[in-house]
Formats: structure tokens, C-alpha cells, sequence
């Protein structure tokens, strides 16, 4: 019988549950000592499959992929790897897959949902209603509006995007797009390309779900959402990374803003002093716009089939670094 693969698993579970997922494996499943990188790094040198951390409070860089020389294989249960190195794992050889797909129709759900939230400031109502007001004129006089008509803009256009660009179209509104790789429209989601500038001048409503990257980081900066018209929102489900936060709470104070939708952060969980808890036309979410049940289901199914794949010789999918998809054991 064969030897059974050694796993590492990051996320913050139960090692029980972490193992109950992968039972009808040949794996192994462990944990680290303790949730530090220094614990990863003693931890993955016997490891020769990696699942990774979805909250990026572990990751997995250099100095961890030079400390696993029978590392095969690194599973990433989320779209976005930005805690990880793949440059260093394609030095090595190793594998890398996201979860691609799986959560994007519950995030473009979620964008599509504080759009509408924005507009019509609903959480804000929600809150003086409570406090025993009557908001009604109130409402009107903050701006907003009707999310059909209004010219839209998507950045990025991988799964997210398309499920996005397909539900705005669908509302009437007037969607373009823009991507590191121009797009017909029939390949996004019905979005037009323009090139970016031009997409920031267009969007009443702009919607971060671009992936985070050395060329992404900072994209959208004070000059970025200068560019947008006055009164515009900005909705980001993408990475805080992407969008200057300071720039954005500037802006909607300032008034060239109406205001924003934030489910990710610079510094993830929010801390408690942040600025921008303090604005009441910024909606915050703690970045939960992919933890539908429905996608949380399909992740899993995602991840261990993945995992089966690898394990049984079949060439696993979403391989984000340009390596081998076929996974072979190492010393």
C-alpha cells in the first residue's frame, strides 16, 4: 500500500475537521505548532502537499519554500494568493492552484448588493430609522439614485468579473470594463473594454475585483479617483491593496465621492481606530462577500478534488504559476 501523502494545513480550523475533509485520501493531515511564520517554516519541511491559508494571516514565501524539500504541491483555498510567493515555488518546481470560480458568483452577488446599499443608503437609513428618526427626505438629499442607466466599471475580468459584468448588464446598467488583457465583450460578461483611464472618466459606479499583483498594487490612488465623476461610488471587493484608502476617505469627505463599499482592507481585521469606521457613507463588511454557504460548498469540493488529483496522478487545475500541472512525489 502506498505511503501516505504528508499535508500541511494552514487555515484556522480544527485539525479534526481539516482532517474529516481529507479522509478518503492517502493524506496525513497536520497542522503547525502555533499560527507564526516561524512555526510554518518547522512545520513544511516534511510537507509534501500544502493547504493553504485563506484569512493571509500564514503565508508562505522564500524562506518557507527553501525549508521544504519534499514540497509537491501548494492548494490555495481562495482566488487571490497574494500571501503567497509563486515566483519562489516556480523556482522550485512546485505547483501552485487558487480556487478559481468558486466563490464568484456569491462575491459579484455581494458587489451587485452593495451597489444597491450604496445608492440608495440603506444601511444609513437602517441606523436613524433605529435611532428613532424618519429619514425619508433625508434620503433623497444624500444622492444616489438608480443603479439602471448608470455607467459602471469593472477592473478585472477573471470569474468575478464576467459574473459581475453579466448581473449590471442585466439590471440596464451601462457596463464597461477594464483588464490587464482586452476582452470582447462576449468574453465579459457583455462588458465593453476601454483602456483605464477612460473606464475611471465613464464609471458613475467603479468596482475593484482586479486580482492583486506587483502592477495592481496602489492601481487606484487619489489621482485614480480623481478621474471619476463627481458623485461616483466605489465598490471593492478585490484586495485593500489595490485602492489607497486614505485617497478614497479623502474623496467622499470632500464631497467628489458619494460614497463607498468595502469588503477587504490594507490591514485585515480593520483596526478598531480606523478612519474610515467613522464615515457614514462608507459601508464595511468584513470581507465576507464569497462566504455563502453555496460557495463555501463549492470550494471545499473544489480543494479536495484538487488534492485527489494530485494525489492519484492526475494533473490538478487552476495552476496560477506556470508550472507542471501533473504533481510528483519528491525524495
Amino acid at each position: 500500500m502506498p505511503t501516505p501523502w504528508s499535508l500541511l494545513a494552514l487555515p484556522p480550523l480544527d485539525e479534526r475537521l481539516l482532517a474529516m475533509l481529507f479522509a478518503d485520501l492517502p493524506v496525513t493531515v497536520s497542522t503547525p505548532a502555533a499560527r507564526t511564520p516561524e512555526a510554518v517554516t518547522e512545520a513544511i519541511a516534511a510537507a509534501e502537499l500544502v493547504l493553504g491559508d485563506w484569512s493571509g494571516a500564514l503565508g508562505i514565501g522564500a524562506e518557507q519554500v527553501a525549508a521544504a524539500p519534499r514540497l509537491a504541491f501548494v492548494q490555495q483555498p481562495s482566488v487571490g494568493t497574494d500571501s503567497l510567493d509563486p515566483d519562489a515555488l516556480a523556482a522550485a518546481g512546485v505547483p501552485l492552484s487558487n480556487a478559481a470560480g468558486a466563490n464568484a458568483t456569491s462575491v459579484a452577488e455581494w458587489c451587485v448588493g452593495a451597489a444597491f446599499a450604496g445608492l440608495r443608503s440603506l444601511a444609513w437609513a437602517d441606523a436613524r430609522l433605529r435611532a428613532g428618526e424618519w429619514p425619508q427626505l433625508a434620503v433623497s438629499q444624500r444622492g444616489g439614485g438608480e443603479l439602471a442607466g448608470r455607467r459602471v466599471g469593472i477592473v478585472g475580468m477573471g470569474d468575478i468579473g464576467r459574473a459581475c459584468a453579466s448581473r449590471f448588464v442585466a439590471l440596464g446598467a451601462d457596463v464597461a470594463h477594464w483588464s490587464r488583457r482586452q476582452r470582447l465583450a462576449e468574453e465579459a460578461g457583455g462588458a465593453r473594454w476601454l483602456p483605464l483611464d477612460e473606464l475611471l472618466a465613464h464609471s458613475q459606479l467603479l468596482v475593484l475585483v482586479v486580482a492583486l499583483a506587483p502592477e495592481t498594487r496602489g492601481l487606484v490612488d487619489g489621482a485614480a479617483l480623481a478621474r471619476l465623476p463627481q458623485g461616483a461610488y466605489v465598490v471593492n471587493a478585490a484586495r485593500g491593496g489595490v485602492l489607497d484608502e486614505e485617497a478614497l476617505l479623502d474623496a467622499v469627505r470632500s464631497g467628489h465621492l458619494a460614497g463607498a463599499a468595502l469588503d477587504v482592507y490594507a490591514t485585515e481585521p480593520l483596526p478598531a481606530g480606523s478612519p474610515l469606521r467613522d464615515d457614514d457613507r462608507i459601508l464595511l463588511s468584513p470581507h465576507a462577500a464569497g462566504a455563502s454557504r453555496e460557495a463555501q460548498g463549492r470550494l471545499i469540493s473544489l480543494v479536495v478534488d484538487n488534492v485527489r488529483r494530485a494525489v492519484s496522478g492526475e494533473p490538478v487545475l487552476h495552476v496560477v504559476n506556470g508550472i507542471d500541472p501533473l504533481i510528483r512525489r519528491r525524495g
